[in-house]
This record gives C-alpha cells, structure tokens and sequence, in this order.
C-alpha cells in the first residue's frame, strides 16, 4: 500500500500561445494546431525573445538562457507538496526524482533537487520518460515498507521545451515544461492510497521517442500515437474490469501528449467527460510531470469512494497504470 500524503506543481511564466507560434513563421496556426492537438497554450522555461530570435537552435545555450534550472524547478514543486502534506522537510527520508529531460548526467537529478531544498538524505533516480512516475510508484511497491522511511518525496521536473527545436512545427506544438512532486508514504495512512499498479516495457521500440544528449527531440509521431493509443484503452479497461463495482466514479487521467489522442481513448472506452481530466491544451505535453499535476490540480474534487485511473505511457517503449483511492481528504 502506498499513501500520498501531499502534492505539488509548478509552471513557469512564461507562455507559448498558438499566436506566438504562428508569429515564427514555420508553417502552422492556431486552426492547424487545435485540429491536430487541441493544444491551446503551454509554458516554457525560456524567454521568449530568446525563442523568438534563435528557434532555439542551439540546445546548450538553451540551459543558460533558462529562467530555471532543474533543480529551482524541483523545489518550488517539492515546497507545495510538503506543505501539503503538513510536514517538514526534515520529515523526508527519502528523494527520488525523474523524467524526460534531466538536466545533468551526472549527479543524480534528485541530489541537485536535495541540495536546493535543504535535504541531507538518500537520493537517487528512477528515470523512465513520460512514464517516470508509474515507474517510480510501482518500483516503491515492491519495496518492503519497513526498509522505507516514514516519507518519501518523489519528484518530476520536465523543463522539456529546452530541447525542442523551434523550427520544426511538429515538436514546437507540443511542449510545455512543468514539474510535479509528491510526498507518499508505505507506513503513515494518508488522504488517497494506491494498491494497484503496473508497470511493463518494450525495448524494441526504444528508438521511436528520442531526446539526445546533443541533439533535439524526435519523434515517429504517427507510430507513438497509435502505440499510446492502444496501450491506454488496455490499461483503462483493465482497471475497470478488475475493480468493477467498488467505486462511486472511477475518473480517468493519462499522459498529456495531445488532447486528440486523448479524446480518442475517451471515445472508444466510453468514459464520460466529467470523468476525463486533463491539463494538456493549457500546457502542453509536460511529459512524466502532466498526469500527476492533473491529479494535483483536480484534488478538492475527489472524494471518499472515489477512485482515478491514473495511465501513463512513454519512450522505452514504456507503459504504467495505477488505481488511486480517495480517504478521507486532507484540505
């Protein structure tokens, strides 16, 4: 049984609208976009005028034209979450963190994120793409609880736009950066549990969703979608079938990649729109951070008896889901 205890998110500033794109002169507008992704408006660690004036063309520069680093990014997340929780950070045992893009090879993203707060505790990594945080759930749950600390705060910072390259209309219309933590727990009960949850990858395909250490994101777009496509409905009537009954609502979050292949599951699994909840075409495809961050952002709306069909899939390939249950909720 794993507890959340808190959760936190945080955007930059600065937004990418679909004018601002158009303005860049690579081809697209806001009909192309909406009819093809239904993205509205993302966020962005860079400047603008940065953007504007080089396409970003030059991925390192990028890291020093940021108004974030990870780590900053990392914090401001991990702050709400633990006030959330009503702890301390000296209540954390245990710093995890994760995602698409981190910002060092070495060390670990969660040791930058553990120094920014204060935090001298075991740190490391559970890295797997826009599926992180089913990865890094399901990796705690076959953890004895008693080797764990009392609290254990997981973090995922996905200042992605700083590897998109902004010529390519494809990648640009997609990307936004946010970051996403939660304080859990095996040991203390808290607000919402998940006592379900999966994770499984394939190899294979792990040349399908690229981001290089020295090169901008690439996709096979057409390819990734129909795969994320088919493994979400999976995964949702799975989650369905096994927990037919016990729920007053059974909501649905997935990973935010574009809100048309989201509509898409909805479609063919029949859920309802006031239990599809999602974030994407207000900011983008925010990679392993979005499907929390919704959760996050949905919070005050769950209830006892509640459940949420949290589903995340990514570059590997990979692929996770999760049943969250709702106690008795902290306000």
């Amino acid at each position: 049984m794993i507890y959340i205890h808190g959760i936190g998110h945080f955007h930059p500033e600065n937004v990418i609208d679909n004018a601002f794109l158009e303005s860049l002169d690579i081809g697209t507008n806001d009909d192309w976009i909406i009819e093809r992704v239904g993205i509205v408006s993302r966020r962005t660690v860079l400047p603008l005028d940065y953007i504007r004036e080089t396409l970003n063309k030059d991925f390192r520069a990028a890291y020093e034209a940021s108004l974030y680093s990870n780590a900053q990014s990392g914090a401001l997340a991990a702050e709400k979450a633990i006030t959330a929780a009503g702890i301390t950070k000296e209540d954390i045992g245990l710093v995890i963190a994760g995602g698409c893009t981190p910002e060092y090879a070495t060390p670990a993203e969660a040791a930058t994120i553990a120094c920014e707060l204060g935090i001298e505790k075991p740190c490391y990594d559970i890295n797997s793409a826009c599926s992180s945080f089913g990865a890094q759930i399901n990796n705690i749950s076959s953890m004895r609880p008693e080797a764990l600390p009392d609290y254990v705060l997981l973090v995922i910072v996905e200042n992605s736009t700083r590897s998109v390259d902004y010529s390519d209309r494809n990648g640009a219309v997609l990307w936004g950066d946010g970051t996403c933590a939660v304080v859990i727990s095996t040991k203390v009960p808290g607000p919402a549990q998940i006592n379900f949850s999966t994770f499984t990858s394939s190899p294979a395909g792990w040349r399908k969703v690229i981001v290089p250490r020295i090169a901008h994101f690439s996709q096979e777009g057409k390819t990734v979608q129909t795969f994320a496509i088919k493994r979400t409905i999976r995964l949702y009537r799975e989650i369905v079938e096994k927990f037919a009954g016990e729920f007053e609502n059974i909501y649905f979050i997935s990973h935010q990649a574009n809100l048309r292949m989201l509509e898409s599951v909805c479609n063919r699994c029949e859920i309802a729109d006031e239990l599809h909840l999602y974030n994407v075409d207000k900011f983008g495809n925010t990679g392993a951070a979005g499907a929390p961050t919704v959760l996050n952002q949905n919070w005050t709306k769950f209830k006892p008896g509640d459940g949420v069909a949290l589903i995340v899939v990514g570059a590997g390939l990979s692929w996770s889901s999760m049943l969250v249950e709702f106690n008795e909720l902290k306000k």
